[in-house]
C-alpha cells in the first residue's frame, strides 16, 4: 500500500452509489460490478497521467505566472532534481492507489531529469525507473504505457524524426530506444509516439517526402529493435491535426492509418486515440476512436475533452456524458480494450489550485466514464439500435449482388443490369432525428 502522507485528509475513495453526494464518492464507478460479463474496471482500465498531474507547468500560461498549490515541492527540493522526482512519484502513487486506479502512465523527462547529454539522461532513467518499480510493486499499479518527449527541448523546435538535421534525428532514436528498455523493466503494455513536431509551420522551407520517410525509417528501426530485444509492448501512434506545428503528419486516424499502411507498419501499430485532438481536427469526440476501431486500430484512449469555443488543446477532464457513452459504445462493441484503457490526459483548471481538486477531475471524469459504459451497455443489450442500423443496410445482404459485391466477386456490368432492372431509386429515410431520440431516452433516463 501507499503512504498517507500528502494527502492525510483524503481516504481511499469509495463506491456510495447515485444518491451520494460526498464530492470524494463515486456515484456510478463500482470497480468490480460486472457489465455484460466483465468488471466495469476490465471495461473502462482508466489510467493516471504523471504529466498533467504532478509536473505539468503549474497552472502557468502565456499570460501569467504558476497558480496550483502543490505543497509536496518544498524548497529544499529545488537543487536536488533527482530527490524532487522521487517526491512527486511518492505523490502520484498515494494518489493513484486511493483512486482505486491500476495503471499510469508518463513521458521519460517528466519522471527524470533529462540531464546534460545522453549518457547522463539515460543513468537518471535508470535510477528513477528503478525507484519507479519498486513502487509498482508495493502498490500493485501497473505502467499502461511510456513515451519519449521528443517536444520540450530546443534541439526538436524543427521536429525530431523529422529533423532536417541528421544529429537531430540520431539522438531522438537514443531516446526512443532508452524508453523501449524502460517500458520493457517496468512491464509496460504499450509504447506511445506522438509527434507534436513533426510536421512544419510553412511548405516553402519544407520537404513533406522526404520528411516522412525519414519518420517511417524511425518507426521501423523501433520495429526491428523491439524484435530483436524480444519486447512485447503494442506501439501506439498518436494523432493530432495542429498545435504545436501548424500541421502535424499525423493529423487524425484515418490519416495516421494511411501513413502506417503506406510505409508497411499497419501490422506493427495500433493508435492511441485523444479525443481533444479529434475535435481539434474538426470532428466529433468520438469519430477517430470509431474509425480507428472499424479497421482494427484502436489501441487505447487518451480519455479527455476540449472547448469547442477554443482553438487549441485545452486538455479538460471528460465530464459530458452523451461523449462518454458514444466513446465507450465502441468499446462495447469491440469487446473492450486488450493492451489500452482509458488514460486521463487531462489538467485540472489554472483556477482549481488546490490539491484536492486533483480528486475531483478524476472522480467526476471516472464517474462520467462509468455512467457512459452503463447507458452503453444498456444499448447494447436492448439491440433497438443496433436492429435500426442493420435494417438500413439490409439490402447489402438481402441481394444476392450485395454479397457479391462484398465478397469482391461482382463487375461493372452486373451493377448496370441491376440497376436498369430497379429503375430509379426509392429515397428511404436515415432517421437521424429517431436514432437521436432513443440515444436520448437511454441517456437521460433514470
Amino acid at each position: 500500500m501507499a503512504a498517507n502522507i500528502f494527502f492525510p485528509s483524503i481516504s481511499k475513495i469509495e463506491y456510495k452509489g447515485p444518491e451520494s453526494t460526498d464530492l470524494l464518492s463515486f456515484r456510478h464507478y463500482n470497480a468490480d460490478e460486472v457489465i455484460m460479463g466483465k468488471p466495469m474496471k476490465e471495461w473502462l482500465k482508466f489510467s493516471v497521467c504523471f504529466w498533467h498531474t504532478f509536473v505539468g507547468g503549474g497552472g502557468q500560461d502565456p499570460f501569467g505566472a504558476k497558480t496550483l498549490k502543490r505543497p509536496w515541492e518544498t524548497p529544499d527540493l529545488a537543487d536536488d532534481p533527482i530527490a524532487l522526482a522521487k517526491r512527486r512519484i511518492d505523490v502520484a502513487f498515494e494518489l493513484i492507489t486511493k483512486l482505486g486506479v491500476e495503471f499510469y502512465t508518463f513521458h521519460d523527462t517528466d519522471v527524470s531529469p533529462e540531464g546534460s547529454d545522453i549518457d547522463e539522461y539515460s543513468k537518471n532513467l535508470d535510477l528513477i525507473t528503478d525507484y519507479m518499480l519498486q513502487k509498482q510493486k508495493e502498490t500493485g499499479v501497473k505502467l499502461l504505457w511510456s513515451t519519449q518527449n521528443l517536444f520540450t527541448h530546443p534541439r526538436y523546435m524543427n521536429g525530431a524524426m523529422t529533423n532536417p538535421e541528421l544529429h537531430v534525428f540520431c539522438y531522438a532514436a537514443a531516446q526512443i530506444q532508452k524508453v523501449m528498455d524502460i517500458n520493457f523493466k517496468l512491464g509496460g503494455l504499450n509504447h506511445v509516439f506522438w509527434g507534436g513536431r513533426e510536421g512544419f509551420s510553412s511548405l516553402l522551407n519544407t520537404d513533406v517526402k522526404q520528411e516522412c520517410d525519414h519518420a517511417a525509417a524511425m518507426y521501423k528501426m523501433a520495429v526491428d529493435y523491439k524484435a530483436r530485444k524480444g519486447y512485447t509492448a503494442q506501439f501506439l501512434l498518436e494523432p493530432k491535426p495542429r498545435e504545436p506545428c501548424k500541421h502535424q503528419y499525423d493529423y487524425d486516424a484515418q490519416t495516421s492509418m494511411a501513413f502506417l499502411h503506406e510505409y508497411g507498419l499497419s501490422e506493427h501499430f495500433k493508435l492511441n486515440i485523444e479525443p481533444n485532438h479529434t475535435t481539434l481536427a474538426g470532428h466529433s469526440p468520438e469519430h477517430d476512436i470509431a474509425m480507428a476501431s472499424a479497421f482494427g486500430m484502436l489501441g487505447s484512449v487518451d480519455s479527455n475533452t476540449g472547448d469547442m469555443s477554443l482553438g487549441w488543446d485545452t486538455d479538460q477532464f471528460p465530464m459530458n456524458l452523451q461523449d462518454t457513452a458514444a466513446i465507450m459504445q465502441v468499446i462495447v462493441r469491440k469487446g473492450g480494450f486488450t493492451t489500452g484503457g482509458l488514460n486521463f490526459d487531462c489538467k485540472v483548471r489554472r483556477e482549481s489550485v488546490d490539491p484536492v481538486d486533483i480528486f475531483y477531475g478524476h472522480i467526476g471524469a471516472m464517474d462520467c466514464y462509468a455512467l457512459g459504459l452503463r447507458k452503453a451497455a444498456k444499448m447494447e443489450a436492448d439491440g433497438e439500435m443496433r436492429r435500426m442500423l442493420d435494417e438500413r443496410y439490409l439490402s447489402w445482404k438481402a441481394e444476392a449482388l450485395g454479397q457479391k459485391i462484398a465478397e469482391g466477386k461482382a463487375t461493372l456490368e452486373e451493377c448496370v443490369e441491376y440497376a436498369k432492372s430497379k429503375g430509379e431509386p426509392e429515397l428511404k429515410s436515415g432517421r437521424q432525428e429517431a436514432f437521436e431520440i432513443i440515444r436520448n431516452r437511454y441517456l437521460y433516463s433514470g
